[in-house]
C-alpha cells in the first residue's frame, strides 16, 4: 500500500563555505517532484549513503520523488527499479537516473570533493512499529483496574471561594482527612461566620470517597439541596453565604478511573475493585 502525501515545501540549504541551494518539493499522492537550482550541492561523496537510505525509505512507503534542475529530469528516488547498469553506478536499485546530466552532476561533485551536506542515518530517531490495522479494534476492552494512589491520596481539599481577595492573597484551603466539620462553633475544623454551630461535615467513607453531609444547616451542591452527596473534583458546595469547591487529583478521583475523563460523573464507568484501607496505628 502506497503512502498518500501532499507537499508544497520550499527550502534553502547552506554550507559553512557560503555555498547554498534552493529547492521546491511539491506534488500529491505517491508521486512528488523536487526542483533544485544547484543539484551538485547534494552529490558530494559523503552524501551518497544518505541518498541511498532515502531512496530505500521512499520505496518502502511506495513513494517516488523525481528530481529536476532547470526543468531537466536528473534522477528518480524511491518506488522505481533501476536497470542493472545504473545500479553499478549508484549502488542502489531504488535510484533511477533520468538523464546523462544526472550521472554527470554526481561524478563532477565527487571529483570536486564537495563537502557532505545531508545528515546520515545516525541522526534519525529510532524506528517505531506501525500497527498493521490502525483503524480496527478502536474500542479494545480493558480489565478492571484501580487507581494507584493510597487511600485518602490525591490531596483532597475544599477551597473557600472569596470574591474580595487582595493581590497576592490565596484562597483559604481545608485539607481533608477522615472527617471535617464546618460551622460557626470555634471547635469546628473550618469556622465560618453566618453558619449553624455544626452546619455540615465532609466524611471519608469506606470506598475511599469523600461525602458532604448535612448536620444542623442546609447544604447545596451545584445549587441543589442535598442531605448527603458524593463529591467529585469541581463539585461546588454551598453553605449559607459561603461557597466551597472540592478538588482531588484526577488519578485518585474514583469517578474517573482508568486514566480517563469520559463518563465518570455520569455513572457510565464500572465500579472499582475494593480498596485496602491502611490499618490505623
Amino acid at each position: 500500500m502506497a503512502t498518500v502525501v501532499g507537499a508544497d515545501l520550499r527550502f534553502e540549504v547552506a554550507t559553512p563555505g557560503g555555498r547554498s541551494a534552493h529547492g521546491h518539493l511539491h506534488g500529491e499522492g505517491s508521486r512528488l517532484r523536487l526542483d533544485v537550482d544547484d543539484p551538485g550541492l547534494f552529490a558530494g561523496a559523503g552524501d551518497a549513503p544518505a541518498v541511498r537510505d532515502l531512496a530505500e525509505t521512499l520505496a518502502r512507503r511506495g513513494v517516488c520523488v523525481q528530481v529536476f534542475s532547470a526543468d531537466r529530469h536528473l534522477v528518480t528516488l524511491g518506488a522505481v527499479s533501476a536497470p542493472w547498469w545504473q545500479r553499478r553506478v549508484t549502488r542502489s536499485r531504488r535510484i533511477r537516473l533520468g538523464s546523462l546530466r544526472g550521472a554527470w552532476t554526481s561524478a563532477r561533485a565527487k571529483a570536486g570533493g564537495h563537502e557532505t551536506v545531508l545528515p546520515d542515518s545516525g541522526l534519525l530517531p529510532a524506528p517505531t512499529l506501525a500497527p498493521l490495522f490502525p483503524t480496527f479494534a478502536r474500542r479494545s476492552r480493558r480489565g478492571v483496574t484501580t487507581t494507584h494512589d493510597p487511600a485518602g491520596g490525591g490531596s483532597p481539599r475544599l477551597v473557600l471561594v472569596k470574591t474580595d481577595v487582595w493581590a497576592g492573597e490565596r484562597q483559604p484551603v481545608l485539607w481533608l482527612q477522615e472527617e471535617a466539620v464546618i460551622g460557626s462553633d470555634p471547635s469546628c475544623d473550618l469556622v465560618l461566620p453566618g453558619l449553624a454551630p455544626r452546619h455540615a461535615r465532609v466524611r471519608h467513607d469506606e470506598h475511599d470517597e469523600y461525602v458532604v453531609e448535612q448536620l444542623d444547616g442546609p447544604v447545596r451542591v451545584h445549587g441543589g439541596r442535598v442531605e448527603s452527596q458524593l463529591l467529585r473534583t469541581g463539585s461546588r458546595v454551598g453553605l449559607g453565604p459561603h461557597r466551597l469547591v472540592y478538588y482531588r487529583e484526577e488519578h485518585a478521583d474514583h469517578g474517573r478511573p482508568y486514566g480517563g475523563r469520559v463518563g465518570g460523573e455520569l455513572g457510565r464507568q464500572r465500579p472499582q475493585p475494593p480498596r485496602q484501607r491502611p490499618a490505623s496505628g
